[in-house]
């Protein structure tokens, strides 16, 4: 094809552009619209682009880009294509609606690279086609993508991609890794068709190749197994949780994911229990351990047994700072409060009961030092419960010696209290502490 085969638009499709242009725009607004035609020039296939506006009551169309099926540039006239995102521009200056002729547009055609000058255009004749003997079991009739040309290209180096269309499968019709793998695994070929239901996703949306991939490997369904991929993903990016992939490697880990939601447990809960097990010793390869029956106990157990592990271990280096916190919380008794309300203020006792608060509510008060300034009394941490659960960890609080206030109150992971519970610390068990805290120093 050359510049000198292009010919005008035949009166019949000009008419046939308006008529479907006033269908689909029925406002007519001044904004470029773009429609395109089939013909056949030297034997090739050709799809011409047509612009079309209007503008001051005029409507108005014109040629801007040449195709053709086997031509690797295509030609270009009076439009530009704009590389940060705005489309393309088409220029009316010859047609009498622009006061002024844009740098692009002097009426001639060039050579351009197709990939940059093939704006979305609605087809008028696609019975031309049939024309040609090679595309006429195309199954082009069913196509329903962007570029009737493009496809045509790729049904010629892979005929088997008439079958997606005819299996209503349009939206995988030009993705070349799908159709290297129909052309070298037939078994595999068979498996897709025979799931086209599954496949066929609306609004012409599709699985990704690597879905598919692993769907037919696995036998599963493509729902799942694009919703495991995804999991897997977005739990990948979590750099802490590569203790847990290490257990539950590749599609082991969708053993994990299930268990998970069946206990109703959170990442971060299940990798503080694993870290427990692995400083206790406890042999993971054994599947109740791995994966316990009752999660909810069994952590607790591991997380009580990892606590009393780490405060014998602080103790063996630092037996005078055990001591001492002791004594210190033996001296600051009198400041525990259970009276007249739902909840309950308690001091801890020894570095383990400080340790266990700390690995049960996930926060840094059984590390971070807060032990060393239990003992040199700089500030206090008290533990608040409820009555009905004493035994249950729910939020933790520092009290400064030194200013007689609280210096902070969190519950679980550094998360602030409910209301009902500041209350009770700032109205409550505060004004109780320092007025008992006077009578100690009396």
């Amino acid at each position: 094809m050359t510049e000198k085969d292009i010919k005008p638009i035949p009166k019949y499709i000009m008419d046939e552009i308006f008529k479907r242009d006033i269908k689909i725009h029925p406002w007519q607004e001044s904004m470029v619209r773009y429609y395109a035609y089939l013909t056949i020039w030297k034997k090739e296939l050709v799809k011409v682009t047509v612009a079309v506006t209007t503008q001051k009551k005029q409507w108005c169309c014109k040629q801007v880009a040449v195709h053709g099926i086997h031509s690797k540039k295509c030609f270009v006239k009076d439009m530009e294509y704009l590389y940060f995102g705005y489309g393309y521009r088409v220029g009316w200056f010859a047609e009498e609606l622009q006061s002024y002729q844009k740098k692009f547009e002097d009426g001639k055609w060039y050579i351009a690279d197709t990939k940059y000058y093939d704006p979305y255009a609605t087809l008028i004749n696609r019975g031309v086609i049939a024309k040609i003997p090679e595309y006429k079991y195309s199954a082009y009739q069913h196509y329903s993508g962007r570029d009737i040309i493009s496809y045509l290209r790729i049904y010629e180096r892979y005929p088997q991609t008439e079958y997606l269309l005819k299996n209503g499968l349009c939206a995988y019709a030009e993705n070349i890794t799908l159709l290297k793998k129909f052309s070298k695994d037939k078994t595999f070929c068979k498996w897709f068709i025979r799931h086209r239901n599954e496949l066929a996703l609306p609004y012409g949306n599709t699985y990704n190749i690597t879905t598919i991939r692993e769907a037919y490997k696995t036998g599963w369904p493509l729902k799942e197994v694009n919703h495991f991929l995804f999991a897997k993903k977005q739990f990948e990016r979590e750099a802490r949780f590569k203790p847990i992939r290490t257990l539950f490697p590749d599609w082991k880990l969708q053993t994990y994911f299930d268990y998970s939601n069946k206990q109703n447990i959170t990442d971060n809960l299940y990798l503080d229990y694993l870290n427990a097990c692995n400083y206790l010793g406890v042999d993971m390869s054994k599947k109740q351990n791995l994966l316990p029956a009752d999660f909810h106990k069994w952590h607790d157990i591991r997380i009580q047994q990892y606590s009393e592990a780490k405060a014998i271990e602080k103790a063996k280096n630092k037996p005078e700072l055990m001591k001492k916190f002791s004594e210190v919380a033996e001296k600051y008794l009198p400041l525990q409060h259970n009276k007249r309300s739902a909840f309950i203020c308690v001091i801890p006792r020894s570095l383990a009961d400080l340790i266990h608060e700390g690995e049960m509510l996930h926060h840094c008060v059984g590390r971070m030092n807060y032990d060393e300034r239990f003992t040199r009394e700089e500030s206090l941490i008290f533990f608040v419960r409820t009555k009905e659960h004493p035994e249950k960890p729910l939020v933790t609080l520092e009290y400064s010696l030194q200013t007689h206030k609280v210096l902070q109150c969190h519950a679980n992971r550094n998360a602030q209290p409910d209301e009902d519970i500041l209350h009770y610390v700032n109205k409550v068990w505060l004004p109780y502490a320092n007025k008992t805290l006077k009578q100690i120093a009396a």
